[in-house]
């Protein structure tokens, strides 16, 4: 049997965010002595790196951390586009395809489609397909119960599809890189959606009791009308609501709720808090001071937070808002992990993460 190449890393990612996308995997692929160049369309919510090399992408999904992607929802390393799958056999080619893909068996496997109004429309064709596939790939060999690969197939549309591989323990959990989260009712507002993915994201699901600890004390800047305040009280939290504008009257009847109306970049708790979350809607550059100050100044933990990006310069604009938290948090000598990604939830934002490092 004889194996493709995979010199193409695919990476789905939020629509209108190509150019950022394709920058960071750009800087990062290059850093690491791997080079290639990017290839985007507008609002196609997906890019390609190819690589120079023909195992090149196989080679930058193994040795770069998929944490490390901000603009990232999922990855792959791809083969060659197939762009003529025949509409009355579509499995034999499929087979035959996954059949040439070193490493050549997997544990996991999925169908998916750009996350795109057009791409949706694809949806019923990729349910009708995956059972005979699934079928077809145990019968084949392909399937096993333990390794270390995914196998995705990404049609873009009846005829044409990506096939590549990711390493399950680097890269997303969830199909196309997307969280299935159900909206609470009692919820203040959609935003605290972010909140809870930011949560799913950034810690592991084995460490929520210990660091997302119910009896602890969290800060919410910019709180109004609730809806990360509400994520924290549902963990067992007590909360200062920092906000001028009103709290959801249900959230107040917990008793779990202070609300402190007043300037949420001047407020300071009187004694250190575990979690410091803050949705405010500012000058990335502002918050980022902000988050800095309050880790800097040993006034909580961990801190979520979202930076409001400008229109231009996304990219740059994230680079500059974490060296502006680098600098002031090393400074202040104190040991850390800061990682950023634009979680499902958010728009025109990405949303940050810090934590202390004790010991």
């Amino acid at each position: 049997m004889r194996s493709t190449v995979l010199n193409t890393v695919i990476i789905y990612c939020r629509p209108g965010f190509e150019k950022e996308a394709a920058a960071e995997i750009a800087d990062l692929a290059s850093a690491l002595g791997i080079y290639g160049y990017p290839k985007t369309t507008d609002n196609s919510a997906w890019i390609s790196f190819v690589t120079h090399n023909e195992s090149g992408a196989l080679q930058l999904i193994e040795e770069l951390d998929f944490a490390s992607l901000i603009f990232a929802r999922q990855w792959m390393a791809a083969s060659p586009l197939m762009d003529n799958l025949p509409e009355k056999d579509r499995l034999g080619p499929l087979l035959e395809r996954v059949g040439e893909i070193a490493p050549g068996k997997f544990s996991d496997w999925c169908v998916e489609y750009p996350d795109t109004n057009q791409g949706k429309e694809l949806s019923p064709f990729c349910r009708k397909i995956s059972v005979p596939l699934r079928q077809s790939l145990k019968r084949s060999g392909l399937l096993k119960a333990k390794g270390i690969y995914r196998l995705h197939l990404m049609f873009l549309s009846g005829r044409e599809v990506w096939v590549g591989v990711s390493r399950i323990d680097n890269s997303s959990s969830w199909a196309m890189g997307i969280p299935r989260l159900k909206q609470p009712k009692a919820a203040p507002s959609r935003a605290t959606l972010k909140l809870e993915e930011a949560w799913h994201c950034f810690i592991p699901k084995e460490e929520w009791a210990t660091r997302i600890p119910a009896g602890k004390r969290a800060v919410d800047l910019g709180a109004a009308p609730g809806g990360w305040t509400w994520q924290l009280v549902e963990q067992g939290m007590y909360v200062d609501a920092v906000d001028n504008g009103p709290m959801a009257p249900e959230l107040m009847a917990t008793g779990m709720v202070d609300h402190i109306q007043g300037d949420a970049f001047t407020y300071e708790p009187k004694k250190p808090v575990y979690w410091l979350v803050s949705d405010i809607a500012d000058k990335p550059a502002r918050v980022a001071d902000l988050v800095g100050r309050w880790v800097a100044k040993g006034l909580c933990r961990e801190a979520v937070f979202n930076l409001k990006l400008p229109m231009k310069q996304r990219y740059k604009e994230v680079l500059n808002c974490r060296d502006k938290i680098d600098a002031r948090v090393s400074e202040a000598g104190i040991r850390y992990e800061l990682r950023f990604r634009q979680l499902y939830h958010d728009r025109e934002e990405v949303t940050g993460h810090i934590r202390v490092l004790i010991g």
